[in-house]
């Protein structure tokens, strides 16, 4: 007949055995058939249960230390859980095996079920996850996909030249102004619907006018081909404010995170003529080396001989703290150079990037502990209150003279900002986002 193996069994009695002397497996094995013989009817007869396959094959694995066997019995059962419990029970009845004492006492009955139901739930969980993941998308994703195209779908043609353009052009007070139909669709994407491109390099007549009527912005590429167009946009438009995308990179390709950063460090028309050493006309100015205007990447004044060759290249803000301080002292050529460890340059950047937006700012002793994390209204205060012991202040905002001069008193060594409103300071390093690249 066949018999069941555990696998197919649906409850399993596992029971413990000590003897008293030494025995082989099939003493033990005997011994269970032959105490429960005649015990519990013919139909819970082990022997006919074994033969009909209600239950398994009995394991019996016995060892034997110091002239004492121990073991336990493992017997598969198919029959329902009364009929179960009533044959693990007739296993204590077995007193002796062979000419030895023994002890039999069942542990558990487990229900094999129960470990394939569990299985059987892990499982799910994973097969349900894999799905989640990988198969059906997120409503939240689904909804943002919808919007992103709809954005992307509602570029206009506006005015003479029909120029690509966001839907909010004609009724928002504030636009931007960016080189081509590739720049207006990723501010749309991103939610910027005030965009308009210039198609060229030269301003059509329908952005000088509306230049004339709103506040203007220009965001350009972050390369020399983005300078050149604000040459042309300064001299020809009513610009307020110019921004450029981070240096190498397009504004079609940056993300949603790198506009605001580029839109939040915007400056000035006025500032961004000093900085590129334009007039109003777009022409570069010949200016004597006592005037300090033309600065090369590493802070240094140019020659004027040599004004092609190390012309400035025009920055986000922190351009601005690289002029000289003072027309008086053109003896102080060179900037102290900072100097920040691996770990503080780390530390830093990752900070000012968990604070972007947060309108915070963070102050760190000089083990790079963080002492405390305040709003940007209270920056000031804390810190006079802490009275020094202050590393580092790193702030999700521009860096002002008050700042700077409170930074001085309590001897802070580094403040950290996205941009700077003042010039470089002797007693505290000034540092901007792209310094801690």
């Amino acid at each position: 007949m066949a018999k069941i193996s555990p696998v197919a069994a649906k409850y399993i009695i596992h029971s413990t055995i000590l003897i008293e002397g030494v025995v082989d497996r099939p003493d033990v094995i005997g011994a269970i058939f032959g105490q429960t013989e005649g015990l519990l009817g013919n139909d819970l007869e082990l022997r006919e249960l074994q033969r009909s396959g209600r239950i398994g094959r009995i394991e019996v694995n016995v060892s034997t230390s110091s002239g004492k066997t121990k073991g336990e019995i493992i017997i598969p059962s198919s029959l329902d859980k009364t009929e179960t419990a009533i044959v693990g029970a007739a296993l204590e009845i077995i007193q002796r095996i062979g000419p030895c004492n023994a002890k039999v006492t069942v542990g558990k009955v487990e229900d094999v079920r129960i470990s394939k139901r569990q299985f059987v739930i892990d499982r799910a969980k994973e097969l349900l996850k894999d799905l989640t993941d990988n198969t059906l998308p997120d409503s939240q994703e689904l909804a943002d996909e919808v919007s992103k195209s709809v954005r992307m779908m509602e570029v206009t043609d506006y005015g003479r030249e029909k120029l690509a353009a966001g839907p909010a052009i004609e009724e928002s007070d504030d636009i931007i102004i960016v080189e081509g139909r590739a720049d207006v669709l990723n501010l749309l994407k991103h939610g910027f619907k005030n965009a308009i491109a210039m198609n060229g390099t030269s301003c059509p007549e329908t952005i000088k006018e509306l230049t004339k009527k709103k506040n203007t912005t220009v965001f350009v590429d972050g390369d020399r081909g983005g300078n050149l167009i604000i040459r042309e946009l300064l001299s020809v438009a009513d610009i307020d404010s110019v921004c450029k995308a981070p240096d190498g990179k397009e504004v079609e390709e940056i993300t949603k995170k790198e506009i605001h950063k580029a839109l939040r460090g915007k400056i000035t028309a006025e500032q961004a003529k000093l900085d590129l050493g334009i007039d109003d006309t777009g022409a570069l100015k010949e200016e004597p080396v006592s005037r300090g205007n033309h600065l090369g990447h590493t802070g240094r004044r140019e020659q004027t001989q040599r004004p092609a060759q190390r012309r400035p290249e025009y920055k986000k803000p922190e351009s601005r703290f690289q002029r000289s301080q003072s027309h008086s002292a053109p003896q102080r050529t060179v900037r102290k150079e900072v100097k920040l460890s691996a770990e503080e340059k780390s530390k830093f950047k990752e900070t000012l990037d968990d604070l972007f937006g947060t309108r915070g700012a963070c102050i760190f002793d000089d083990k790079l502990n963080i002492l405390g994390k305040v709003p940007l209204s209270e920056l000031t205060s804390t810190v006079k209150s802490l009275n020094g012991g202050v590393h580092a202040l790193i702030l999700d905002g521009a860096v002002d003279v008050d700042l700077v001069r409170v930074a001085e008193k309590l001897g802070v060594k580094y403040l950290v900002g996205t941009s700077s409103k003042v010039k470089e300071s002797q007693k505290v390093s000034i540092l901007t986002d792209d310094k801690l690249v």
